[in-house]
Order: structure tokens, then C-alpha cells, then sequence
């Protein structure tokens, strides 16, 4: 496969779970906003996508409706959900003949419909119509990808590009979660902070998952537990570094070599695979996620050295 092909369908991966991401991100925080009735909780959105500066920019007076529009809509935001859009839907075209028709109609109706919505204010009940709207359309597409399309080069291109993403969204949610949305003078396990951190689980569809397998209340250190070491949780750091890794050794069967990807791969996955939440928290969980996300990040570099640029 060229690499111009599979970079495009990479980053299609990518893009489409951005969408979803940032979709159930702006819902959670829409929430814990209209508890709490102040604007702190977007700020910390804002900083758990590195994206404070640049709103600031665009947005001086930094009105939650702006943020709502720079998140949802703002095309001129990479990370917003109409460029995410976007952007899958332009890569997507440019690949068709590697994909199904279903996964090219689906994505390209949610291109269609997304217009419709861009000229419409994101304010009051069509800020949660909007993040509905984009679930579904996105779980069809993520859908028709894992029931219709071959498991050939062009999935495992997908698949990694897909759970690079969801492993750097799930880090940057909890972690905007520890250090930014507790506020001052509040303890921890006390009622807001009960609130917030099954918000976050609601982040990552997980509320219910937690309770049937833990059975308590919902405590800060089984939360990580569940998103950072659980294998069987979809969204958990540990469940999208072994699918990484899979995919990983699969195009290593159908090219007959390995590259530095897969030794990045495989120490972060062996990390995962053998912590302990309470050595996470003996050292920090902040500085836990901050040096995952790097590493994450740079094994998504070394697999688009290896993979996504031609030689």
C-alpha cells in the first residue's frame, strides 16, 4: 500500500474518533457547567486539549458560548467537531476504493447534514441536539468500519490511527479531571468531586461499567484503575495500547519487517499490562498521563515515520 493511502486512512481513524471524543467531552462539561454555574469547567476543557491560547486569541472574552462555537463548529480549529468532520470526510474521498460503501455514505452524509448545522447558534437545548447529532452519526460510521470493511491493510491503517486517538483523549479527559476541575477550597471525595468524576466516566460511556465492577461508590483511584489498567474496557489506556499493538504486529506479518513503532509499542503496552493504580498514585497520577500522552504522541510519530511517508 502507497503511503499517501495509508496515511490518509490513518488519519481518518484519527479524525473520527476525535469527533466522538470531543462530542462526549463538551457533554460532560456542559453538565458539570450548568451544577456548577460558573466557567471553570470549560477552562479546563480548553487546557485538556492544549487549546487555551488559541481560544483566547480568537475569543478574548472568553464567553462560554464562544467556547461551545470553537469547539463544535469553528472549522478553523482542528480539534473541533465540524473540522473533524471535515477532515475525515476529505480523506475518506480521496480512499474510496479501499473502502465500503457503507462507510463512505455514512461519512458522507454527516458531511452533508454538518452544513446544515454550521450557520445555526450552539445555544441552549441545541448544544445537546448538536452533540447527539454527532454521536450518532459518528457511531454509524465507526460502525460500518468494524462490520463491512476487510482486514487488510487498509483496517489496520484505521484501527491504529483510531486507537492513537481514543488513547490521547482518554489520558487528557482524566487528566483535566485531577489537576484543573476541583475547585478551590473542596475537598476531594467531597460532593462536587463525586459529580465531576462520574462526569468523566460519562466521557467515556463508562458510568454503568464502573458500578458493575467495582460495586461502590465511585472513588478517584478506581476510576483511574478502570481507565488506565483495565484490559477489557474499550476505552481504557491499557484496551487501546494492545489493540495498537495487534494491528501493529499484523502489518508486521504482511510486510515481513518491524520498525521502531513496535518497540515503542511494545514497552508502553508492557507498562499498562503490569502497573498498579497505587504506584500511579505514589508517584502522581498528573505526571502519569503527562509523560503517556508523550510517549503516545510519539509513538504516533515513529508509526507515520515507518509507515505514513514514503522513503
Amino acid at each position: 500500500m502507497l503511503s499517501s493511502t495509508a496515511g490518509n486512512i490513518y488519519w481518518m481513524g484519527r479524525y473520527i474518533e476525535r469527533a466522538t471524543n470531543t462530542a462526549r467531552m463538551l457533554e460532560a462539561t456542559n453538565r458539570m457547567w450548568l451544577m456548577a454555574g460558573g466557567s471553570r469547567e470549560w477552562q479546563s476543557l480548553a487546557m485538556a486539549f492544549g487549546l487555551d491560547e488559541n481560544f483566547e486569541k480568537k475569543y478574548p472574552d472568553r464567553a462560554v458560548g464562544d467556547f461551545v462555537t470553537f469547539m463544535g463548529v469553528d472549522s478553523s480549529n482542528p480539534s473541533s467537531i465540524a473540522a473533524s468532520i471535515q477532515a475525515a470526510r476529505y480523506n475518506a474521498r480521496a480512499e474510496r476504493n479501499n473502502l465500503t460503501v457503507s462507510v463512505w455514505e455514512y461519512l458522507n452524509e454527516a458531511s452533508i447534514q454538518l452544513r446544515s448545522k454550521l450557520d445555526k447558534p450552539l445555544t441552549g437545548s441545541a448544544i445537546q441536539d448538536f452533540l447527539d447529532w454527532t454521536k450518532r452519526q459518528m457511531i454509524l460510521v465507526a460502525g460500518a468500519c468494524e462490520t463491512t470493511l476487510l482486514r487488510d491493510e487498509a483496517y489496520h491503517f484505521l484501527s491504529l490511527g483510531t486507537y492513537i486517538e481514543r488513547a490521547d483523549n482518554t489520558a487528557r479527559i482524566l487528566d483535566s479531571k485531577y489537576h484543573i476541575l476541583l475547585p478551590q477550597g473542596e475537598k476531594v471525595g467531597g460532593g462536587v468531586d463525586y459529580y465531576q468524576w462520574t462526569e468523566i466516566l460519562n466521557c467515556i460511556n463508562a458510568l454503568r461499567t464502573y458500578r458493575r465492577v467495582y460495586s461502590s461508590a465511585v472513588l478517584p483511584w478506581r476510576v483511574a484503575e478502570l481507565m488506565i489498567l483495565r484490559s477489557d474496557l474499550p476505552r481504557s489506556l491499557h484496551f487501546c495500547l494492545t489493540q495498537i499493538m495487534d494491528n501493529l504486529d499484523a502489518l508486521a506479518q504482511i510486510y515481513g519487517t518491524r520498525h521502531e513503532c513496535h518497540r515503542l509499542c511494545g514497552v508502553l503496552a508492557s507498562g499498562l499490562r503490569y502497573g498498579k493504580v497505587d504506584d500511579i498514585f505514589k508517584r502522581g497520577l498528573h505526571e502519569f498521563l503527562v509523560e503517556f500522552i508523550d510517549k503516545n504522541n510519539d509513538l504516533g510519530v515513529e508509526i507515520t515515520r515507518n509507515y505514513l511517508i514514503n522513503p
